[in-house]
């Protein structure tokens, strides 16, 4: 039984009221009070950013203040359980990024089930990762990265932020393909390792093109390659990590919305009308490009939930696959 189910067996009548609640404001002028978006990160990142972007337009769409709402911890865990506890009343989002799709595999236990506990709105953005290095690493390309990798395993490091997250998984990715064993130095944050990145401390990072994309266009991080499947319009020079050397490789972070499980069907399918409309805004997608992220809305919610059932199984593949133990 998920976290869900074992709440609504014990407060039946509230998600009842609640949900006959919100039926009832969705004919009577939806929203008549400001809405919630949760970030379950700190400001100043990547879904934080995203979030900020996003939401002055929605207010403006929605006629009523959407608040950002920062709900750090816990890889994200804290904020998503405070969405997921969440009254399914439409006056509560989400914008969670893929790690979320990555914790089940990577945790015995979470407090609420991301499928089940949540229902999706639309995907907001594609944020390719790069795999960078210090200018004095001597490897100046992918091919001769992989090379001396190779000759020297387990004597590199790696900088990601945070055990199990999109870095992380998305490294762990490229050493089974590649061949190559880099040894992982975990961070609080995907911030705190650039830093050491940049002194070279650590040699080599995964991040977020939000993140060290400014450092490799000042020339103090050099980028080996783009984790998605295209290269990215922040930095069209960039190639990807396929087309540099290494076939078939695709990894990339994006951030979404979602509402509490028992949301009315009307208010999400408004939602997710609001928000593409939003991610279409000319400003809006200058904004998104200005920090290395791209626009990218799914068709419908289904849509939305049909990709994040694919994206749990394939880092449940990638965790077994390194051996990665649940905490």
């Amino acid at each position: 039984m998920t976290g869900l189910q074992h709440r609504l067996a014990g407060c039946a009548c509230g998600a009842a009221l609640a949900a006959m609640t919100a039926s009832a404001l969705a004919q009577d002028g939806y929203p008549v009070r400001p809405v919630k978006l949760v970030v379950p990160s700190s400001p100043g990142g990547g879904t934080d950013t995203t979030a900020r972007i996003l939401a002055p337009k929605l207010t403006e769409y929605l006629g009523q203040q959407v608040v950002v709402e920062n709900r750090a911890g816990a890889s994200g865990i804290v904020g998503m359980d405070v969405a997921a506890r969440s009254a399914p009343d439409g006056y509560t989002l989400l914008i969670a990024n893929s790690t979320m799709t990555i914790l089940p595999s990577t945790h015995q236990k979470l407090p609420f089930d991301p499928v089940n506990d949540f229902a999706p709105v639309t995907k907001v953005v594609e944020l390719p990762q790069l795999l960078v290095g210090h200018p004095a690493f001597p490897g100046k390309t992918l091919k001769e990265l992989i090379a001396i990798a190779k000759a020297r395993p387990g004597e590199l490091d790696y900088a990601a932020g945070g055990f199990g997250g999109s870095g992380h998984l998305a490294m762990e990715m490229f050493m089974h393909m590649a061949g190559v064993r880099i040894t992982f130095v975990p961070y609080k944050s995907g911030n705190a390792g650039i830093v050491d990145a940049l002194s070279g401390q650590v040699p080599l990072m995964m991040a977020s093109a939000l993140g060290v994309l400014p450092h490799v266009k000042a020339g103090k991080l050099r980028a080996y390659g783009v984790s998605g499947s295209r290269r990215t319009a922040s930095a069209p020079d960039i190639p990807t990590i396929a087309e540099a050397g290494l076939a078939g490789y695709e990894a990339v972070q994006w951030y979404g919305l979602l509402v509490p499980a028992g949301t009315p069907r009307n208010l999400i399918s408004r939602m997710h009308t609001l928000t593409v409309r939003a991610l279409q805004d000319p400003g809006v997608a200058r904004g998104l490009i200005s920090d290395g992220a791209e626009a990218a809305w799914s068709k419908s919610p289904e849509d939305y939930g049909n990709f994040m059932r694919t994206e749990i199984k394939k880092w449940g593949r990638v965790v077994r696959l390194a051996g990665i133990r649940q905490q």
